[in-house]
């Protein structure tokens, strides 16, 4: 792969695992330097030492989206150790209880859209003045197909449509200065949070299966390497867009 990304920055959050972490290796493969954001530090130093063990540039540090004073000091350390700040995959989130309307508590509520939501705000708020300083930057946001369509759980799909509002109103905002921001909406992607927010992951997995156009379970690669590509100058003329990564699921 082209190493179209030297001398870059990458920040992904919710790196540990799943699609943070193959967001992770696909930024580094096409030569970024990468900072990765967890609260799981097995998880994150395990990135870490994977794109270390391929070559390239990483580092790790502890950040819980919610609050406030971690992200800020997540970015700062970014810059701390890099100098600047090019790209963000703000992937940080949670599926929450599973419930309904008049069943889903209000302390999973909040739980819920405060790393899901407000996590995604609270990144942008940090990363975009990092960017402005370099003349630009891409962002990447990961709603979900639940952001786009239901059913889903309350609090998941209140925050992952949220989320998609939240991008192109920074999309908006940012897009005369050279920073662009657009959000990525996965299908049934396989995934630890996907294979652990159900008892029989194994017969979900089938039923879901068979309602995908193309037949088959998503990996995090699909994913990450679109989120890549959205940072890349392939597209450098592509902002506040919500990009389903779904095998086809969304055009039923």
């Amino acid at each position: 792969m082209a190493q179209d990304m030297m001398n870059k920055v990458a920040l992904v959050t919710g790196g540990g695992s799943g699609i943070g972490r193959a967001t992770a290796l696909s930024f580094a493969r096409r030569g970024a330097r990468i900072v990765v954001s967890d609260v799981v530090d097995e998880g994150g130093e395990g990135t870490v030492a994977l794109i270390r063990e391929a070559g390239g540039e990483a580092v790790y540090v502890r950040c819980d989206v919610s609050q406030s004073s971690q992200v800020e000091n997540m970015v700062n350390y970014t810059v701390e150790t890099y100098g600047r700040l090019d790209y963000a995959a703000n992937n940080a989130g949670i599926n929450g209880q599973v419930s309904g309307i008049v069943t889903c508590t209000e302390e999973n509520w909040e739980q819920v859209l405060a790393i899901d939501l407000k996590g995604v705000w609270l990144c942008m708020k940090y990363e975009i003045p990092e960017m402005l300083k370099v003349k630009g930057g891409a962002i990447v946001n990961t709603s979900s197909m639940n952001g786009v369509v239901a059913p889903g759980t309350p609090a998941y799909m209140a925050a992952k449509h949220g989320v998609l509002g939240l991008t192109k109103s920074a999309a908006a905002e940012f897009a005369r200065k050279n920073v662009r921001v657009n959000a990525v909406c996965p299908g049934v992607i396989q995934t630890p949070m996907m294979s652990s927010s159900v008892s029989n992951a194994e017969q979900y997995m089938q039923q879901l299966t068979a309602r995908i156009p193309m037949r088959k379970i998503g990996q995090p690669e699909h994913v990450a390497d679109t989120i890549v590509w959205l940072c890349s100058d392939e597209a450098a003329y592509v902002t506040g867009v919500s990009m389903p990564v779904d095998g086809g699921i969304l055009i039923l």
